[in-house]
């Protein structure tokens, strides 16, 4: 029998967050909640930023790409999820696995990448502002996201071409709520060594590589702080750059958790509930932390609505 993409399993049973049928409910309508929010909040930031000459700069040009990341990322997740929590029977067949897999990798990657960008930006504005526009240019940023979205591309087909590979001929039940890699490679009745390697690589890479420029990045941003003459502008920038940092810290946390912990000790129900953060909790706070703490972004909020409110009035 030939082991390449040849599959004894042609389904998966999801396990979900829980086994509790009394919570299943509860949970659905929170996780229904937080969906809206995060497709609101979301899809509200790119419209906005569209449609707002004011926010077409560098900094709000890469919040657009990580509001479509997160707005993407979430989309991936959370309906199938939502699904589960009302079916008798979790299921999902192969090829959607593999496939929600591949998309889930991709847009993480991307995110991972996208933060690293966005602090980098903010050093640049910050630390050098003379220089901004000519560091930053349109051609820069545009290279800088092409360059996020070549890293998530990569990433996700050595993992899913890796994972294509792997046999799965017994066991089918995922103890997860969605087609995450190292639940599946639990499953797996062939060698996986390759794709623990594979994984182990790129995750060290598209964790501590983000990692390392964000804090590099926030460390030389306080040093710059710290300089500011008003305490009332230093205090701004500081209740800013917490909030910022608060939210990366969660999402790259949630991920070091989750896929660079030693095997001995890993525990995948642990996993599940670190998982709920980077795919789920961040993409609803992303929107509310860049926007509702943004003056810009209010005051072009504002424009708009007022923009739209007169065009309404002068049609009726």
């Amino acid at each position: 029998m030939e082991k390449g993409n040849y599959s004894l399993v042609t389904e998966f049973i999801l396990i979900g967050l829980t086994d509790q049928p009394e919570v299943q409910l509860p949970l659905f309508f929170l996780f229904l909640g937080i969906f809206v929010i995060t497709v609101v909040g979301n899809l509200g930031m790119i419209t906005l930023i569209r449609l707002s000459p004011h926010l077409h700069n560098p900094m709000y040009y890469f919040l657009c790409s990580l509001s479509f990341i997160d707005l993407c990322q979430s989309t991936v997740i959370t309906p199938k999820m939502l699904m589960n929590f009302l079916s008798k029977k979790n299921t999902i067949s192969y090829p959607e696995c593999m496939t929600q897999f591949y998309f889930f990798a991709f847009f993480t990657i991307s995110e991972c990448q996208m933060l690293a960008v966005m602090a980098y930006d903010r050093y640049v504005a910050i630390c050098h502002p003379l220089l901004y526009s000519l560091i930053m240019s349109y051609q820069v940023c545009s290279w800088l996201v092409g360059g996020v979205y070549a890293l998530g591309l990569t990433g996700t087909t050595a993992h899913t071409g890796c994972l294509l590979r792997v046999l799965f001929c017994k066991e089918n039940a995922i103890n997860h709520y969605f087609c995450d890699l190292l639940p599946l490679l639990k499953l797996s009745c062939s060698n996986t060594y390759v794709n623990e390697v594979v994984a182990l690589a790129f995750s060290t890479f598209n964790i501590l590589f983000p990692t390392l420029t964000i804090i590099c990045s926030y460390v030389l941003i306080m040093a710059s702080i710290l300089k500011i003459q008003s305490t009332e502008g230093r205090s701004k920038a500081f209740s800013t750059c917490s909030s910022h940092i608060a939210a990366v810290g969660i999402f790259f946390g949630s991920l070091t958790f989750m896929y660079l912990q030693p095997s001995s000790v890993s525990s995948m129900d642990q996993g599940k509930v670190s998982s709920v953060f980077y795919t789920i909790i961040v993409p609803m706070l992303n929107p509310l932390i860049y926007s509702l703490r943004n003056k810009d972004v209010k005051i072009a909020l504002k424009k708009v609505i007022k923009k739209e409110y007169s065009i309404e009035k002068s049609n009726i």
